[in-house]
């Protein structure tokens, strides 16, 4: 799919794609409805103002934290927007991970944290499927990523990469 490229719209504003669009980086590409990018919770104001001068319609407020928007075509955009301590980090380094497309996503390992904390459905079978399919030097990355923020989440970290190998050695 082809999904709205924000870097116009955005200009020197760091972000980076996000959820269901940012897992075809990892994993075969799957359906969804709308495009996230994760922000910094302190650009908030400038973002609101540049989609809104380039034509995006603001739609609410997403409970997570952040806005909800419609291009000017009509695709959904959701705008995460969060203050962590790591998120500056991911940005920076989304900038040298592009998909496809050519949009910055966050690196698995940050893409990781994000689908560990939001823990729906859909999520943690993003997570078996990307984690299946990774290096071990990957995993590694994630593995020390995941221990640092959120030492709580490794054993089900585990878990995840164990149920997408065996995910992994079935398909093959």
């Amino acid at each position: 799919m082809i999904w709205p490229d924000l870097r116009r719209a955005l200009g020197e504003v760091p972000w980076a794609v996000c959820g269901a669009v940012a897992t075809r980086l990892y994993m075969p590409e799957r359906a969804t409805a709308d495009l996230d990018i994760l922000i910094l919770e302190s650009d908030a104001a400038a973002v609101f103002e540049q989609l809104s001068g380039h034509g995006y319609r603001h739609q609410g407020s997403l409970a997570i934290g952040g806005s909800t928007w419609q291009s000017p075509d009509g695709q959904d955009l959701d705008v995460i927007q969060r203050g962590d301590a790591w998120v500056q980090d991911a940005l920076a380094e989304a900038t040298a991970n592009r998909d496809g497309q050519g949009l910055p996503v966050l690196p698995l390992r940050y893409l990781v944290l994000t689908k560990l904390e939001a823990s729906r459905a859909q999520d943690v079978a993003d997570l078996a499927r990307m984690l299946g399919a990774a290096s071990e030097e990957e995993l590694d990355r994630v593995r020390r990523t995941v221990s640092e923020v959120t030492p709580a989440d490794s054993e089900d970290l585990e878990a995840l990469i164990r149920l997408g190998r065996l995910e992994q050695s079935e398909a093959n």
